[in-house]
């Protein structure tokens, strides 16, 4: 699978890091602060969410679309700006402090770093959000410091499209001079998996059950399959030297 491969590229959020039920948590945390008819939130946050960032995928400014949803349904009396420095706001410590690697991904980093491929992040994530990673997030900076493994990391506010658009994998192709054969790509939603085959790039879904309901579609549509970075890495990569 590594065979003649250059740059391996990860997707953030549910892929590298275990956060995707942070951000569900801190939206129902949010929802029960702006909404003003005093009732507790029993959606499926993540489910909503994803289907409001899938309709506007092709706007940058999706997520704005998802607070004036939000606004809209819970009768907030804040902007769509301010709905979004709240959930920001909120969800500071868990960035900080919660958020980890997935069990085995840091030694995964670690490994193929020390083996020579180059390596690079496509993040759904906003900037801030990646920047905390980087410089903020103690089990991150402990484990497999963003910046001394990584030689370029991206994120929606790099590019104009997000994910499914292949934008932002074609800009990292551009970035380091690779071709998309050269490269093998790490996602663990649809739209993720759809974004890297739209730009030639061999694909390795990696399994997070929040993306459970998208199951039969990401299998249908990658490349290869991880349910455990371990096991993964054991079979592909090898032991460390």
């Amino acid at each position: 699978m590594l065979e003649g491969k250059k740059v391996i590229i990860f997707d953030m959020d549910g892929t590298l890091i275990d956060s995707v039920g942070m951000w569900n948590e801190v939206d129902a945390e949010l929802i029960s602060r702006i909404r003003t008819d005093g009732k507790k939130e029993s959606a499926d946050v993540q489910s909503r969410r994803d289907a409001v960032l899938r309709k506007y995928n092709k706007n940058d400014g999706s997520i704005l679309q998802y607070f004036a949803f939000l606004k809209a349904k819970y009768g907030a009396n804040l902007s769509e700006e301010e709905i979004h420095e709240l959930r920001y706001s909120i969800a500071q410590d868990l960035l900080r402090y919660k958020v980890d690697y997935k069990p085995g991904a840091d030694r995964l980093v670690r490994l193929l770093k020390k083996k020579g491929y180059t390596l690079a992040i496509a993040s759904t994530s906003r900037r801030n959000t990646m920047e905390v990673y980087r410089l903020q997030n103690v089990n991150i900076m402990k484990k497999a410091d963003l910046d001394e493994h990584f030689s370029l990391i991206l994120t929606r506010d790099d590019v104009k499209e997000t994910k499914p658009s292949p934008e932002i994998y074609r800009r990292i192709l551009r970035e380091l001079e690779a071709e998309p054969e050269e490269c093998l790509a790490f996602e663990d939603s649809l739209v993720g998996i759809e974004a890297a085959k739209r730009a030639g790039i061999e694909t390795v879904a990696v399994y997070d059950k929040h993306y459970d309901s998208e199951r039969e579609a990401i299998e249908a549509l990658t490349d290869h399959l991880l349910y455990n970075y371990e096991e993964w890495t054991a079979l592909n990569v090898g032991e460390e030297s």
